[in-house]
């Protein structure tokens, strides 16, 4: 069984704080399976987004993120704007908003 969105989001902020970096909710979602993207702010303009996995590249039970874009770091603007997309499209979406100058995400990635 699948560990609910808002269990995993608190775990995945408390995790970002005992690294000692800054984590925030930004938007919240569907509390059982509500889709989270992470949004790395590297505080100088550049930024990444990561967002659920294909289906077809996970079981049914992990919880695995991929980059949402071809390029390592992308523009703020360009984040934000697909953001803002996203949850045009998905009304249930969390957001979770990491600030490190180091672009470390914390998350499980698809290989």
């Amino acid at each position: 069984m699948r560990l609910r969105s808002d269990f995993w989001v608190a775990a995945y902020l408390r995790r970002c704080g005992v690294e000692g970096v800054a984590a925030v909710l930004r938007r919240r979602g569907a509390e059982e399976a509500g889709a989270i993207l992470v949004k790395i702010d590297r505080l100088d303009g550049t930024g990444a987004l990561y967002g659920p996995a294909p289906q077809s590249e996970v079981d049914h039970d992990a919880r695995l993120f991929a980059r949402m874009h071809n390029v390592d770091w992308i523009d703020a603007a360009t984040a934000e704007a697909r953001l803002q997309r996203e949850i045009g499209f998905d009304s249930d979406l969390w957001i979770v908003e990491v600030e490190d100058r180091l672009g470390r995400n914390f998350l499980d990635l698809v290989p």
